[in-house]
């Protein structure tokens, strides 16, 4: 059973942890270059369109969300119902890769859109 979450609005207090994160070797294998990652985060934190979280488990941030307008940013995935949502997210600490966390945050954070809680509220 994944341990309860904590979704809480990212701030550019979280900047630095953010950056150390994408320069994590199995974060830059699939999000790529750390510097180029972390300009597109850090300068997304003002777009009324893209909502970022740091997640944490216990007391422990470990993980960052963001969820985003679809017609935003990804028109390569092809038309979509006004008001679809897109969810990218990578566990940033090492010790809690490999323990299902990223499938359980997808879920949790659609879970609680799909239940009428604003994704701002997560």
């Amino acid at each position: 059973m994944a341990p309860d979450y904590v979704f809480r609005p990212m701030t550019t207090s979280d900047l630095p942890l953010v950056r150390r994160w994408l320069a994590e070797p199995h974060v830059v294998q699939w999000w790529g270059d750390p510097s180029e990652q972390y300009d597109l985060v850090s300068g997304d934190l003002n777009e009324p369109a893209m909502d970022q979280f740091i997640v944490a488990a216990g007391s422990r941030d470990f993980a960052y969300l963001q969820c985003y307008d679809l017609t935003a940013w990804n028109s390569g995935f092809g038309e979509h119902p006004r008001g679809t949502r897109g969810i990218d997210l990578f566990i940033g600490e090492p010790g809690m890769i490999e323990r299902g966390h990223g499938s359980a945050l997808a879920g949790a954070a659609a879970c609680r859109a799909m239940v009428g809680r604003s994704v701002r509220a997560i």
